[in-house]
């Protein structure tokens, strides 16, 4: 109603002021505006109203029986756009909120663990939603709304998708302590060319087993590749137990397990990059790509906490490369 007939916020705050201080000097004072401002736009407000709202004396003013019925739904107005400000400032500086982010990679150590913790320490009321998942459903996801971002292998431009690489990682392969090459250093594609090797059956197992027939096909063989119906840590237990070798990313090998050790395959670097979409509009989301892009930054200038870049040689991983 108070939007048909023109009524302006500042109509409403100088009539509650007057109305509390029974005077519009007073009022004029409080808000600090000319005293002419506060009688001329609560006669304006009178007009737009078509009622009286105040009996007029020599010592201020008082209300009338429309005045006192109308005070209260001023005040209430009043309150609801302040409540609503609130809110609105409230998401607009990721004082609390949500974000849903997809995961490619383990959460032990390395960027991502860090990106989670500093953007944790610094927006506590944001709630995390971390899920795992393939490349394909993670994109089908953030197209539709029902993940803000994903953080997948590779610099693979996805359509309706911002892209942006933010780090490297190393790529080991998983042995028993007792494997023969467990003594040393580094391990190259040749030697482990005639191992068998297992992956999970879910997500990365299948990216992880084209990853392997790419790289150990390329060396003229075919591998010897077996899922198995567990979760990453009961996989590392398997190949403690000598039922195969595996890969994973540098991320995973803080992941302390009984029997195994973890060996970087030379030359090999994977690229990670954050996938999101330009049309996503949550405050929360900008914020944390914009703490990603920062960190990114200061780990380029870092190489103490980079990967080394691959050597010439034996394979090296092409920096579009992925686990896809």
């Amino acid at each position: 109603m108070t939007h048909n007939l023109g009524i302006e916020i500042r109509h409403l705050r100088y009539f509650v002021a007057a109305a509390e201080h029974g005077s519009f000097r007073k009022a004029a004072d409080v808000i600090g505006v000319q005293e002419s401002a506060i009688s001329r736009r609560i006669r304006d407000l009178e007009d737009r109203l078509g009622a009286s709202l105040f009996h007029r004396h020599s010592g201020g003013v008082h209300l009338t029986v429309a005045g006192r019925r109308f005070l209260q739904r001023a005040r209430q107005i009043i309150r609801n756009l302040g409540e609503g400000a609130k809110i609105v400032n409230a998401v607009g500086r990721v004082k609390d909120g949500h974000l849903r982010i997809g995961i490619f990679s383990s959460l032990s150590s390395g960027f991502l663990q860090e990106l989670l913790k500093s953007f944790h320490e610094q927006h506590e009321g944001v709630e995390f939603q971390v899920l795992d998942g393939n490349p394909a459903e993670h994109v089908a996801a953030i197209r539709q709304f029902r993940l803000d971002v994903a953080f997948l292998t590779g610099t693979h431009e996805w359509p309706q998708c911002e892209v942006d690489h933010l780090w490297n990682e190393r790529v080991f392969v998983v042995l028993p302590d007792s494997h023969p090459l467990a003594g040393k250093d580094e391990v190259s594609w040749h030697e482990i060319v005639h191992e068998k090797f297992i992956v999970m059956d879910s997500a990365p197992g299948q990216e992880i087993h084209d990853y392997l027939v790419k790289h150990v096909g390329s060396l003229g063989h075919h591998p010897r590749i077996e899922s198995q119906f567990v979760g990453r840590d009961s996989l590392l237990t398997m190949v403690g137990l000598g039922t195969g070798l595996t890969v994973t990313s540098e991320a995973t090998t803080a992941t302390q397990i009984p029997g195994i050790c973890y060996r970087p395959i030379i030359g090999e670097v994977l690229p990670f990059s954050a996938v999101w979409s330009p049309k996503n509009d949550n405050p929360a989301l900008r914020r944390f790509i914009s703490i990603a892009k920062v960190q990114s930054k200061r780990q380029a200038v870092m190489p103490m906490n980079r990967p080394d870049p691959p050597p010439s040689g034996d394979g090296p991983l092409q920096s579009r490369d992925q686990f896809q």
